[in-house]
């Protein structure tokens, strides 16, 4: 098999994470937080930045204002799968999303969210 198809191969097999992750503006350390039911999504959403059609407008504009170097990146949390018994990922994951923003607050000047 060759590399290319070996790592093809390797991707298929490596389990779908779902988490937390945060964007961070090292410049002016605003926030941005999002789960996500897949992790290898991440980088989609540099893409996405990249190409103008991130959603949160704010967190857009600034990418294209500071530039990509200026933001990280980052996996806060994994998502933990019950072994047994019911499980509701979603919202396990809404819980788990909640959780790091009452940590973290990132709103008006400390993030790219809005308070609900």
């Amino acid at each position: 098999m060759d590399r290319k198809k070996e790592l093809k191969q390797l991707y298929k097999e490596t389990p779908v994470e779902a988490g937390i992750y945060q964007i961070k503006n090292t410049k002016n350390q605003k926030s941005f937080i999002a789960s996500t039911k897949n992790l290898k999504t991440l980088n989609g959403v540099k893409f996405m930045l990249d190409m103008d059609g991130h959603k949160n407008k704010q967190l857009q504009k600034e990418w294209i204002e500071f530039g990509k170097d200026a933001f990280e990146i980052e996996v806060l949390e994994v998502l933990k799968k019950k072994e047994t018994g019911y499980f509701n990922e979603k919202e396990e994951l809404r819980k788990l999303e909640e959780k790091w923003f009452d940590q973290i607050q990132p709103y008006g000047e400390n993030g790219y969210h809005t308070k609900k």
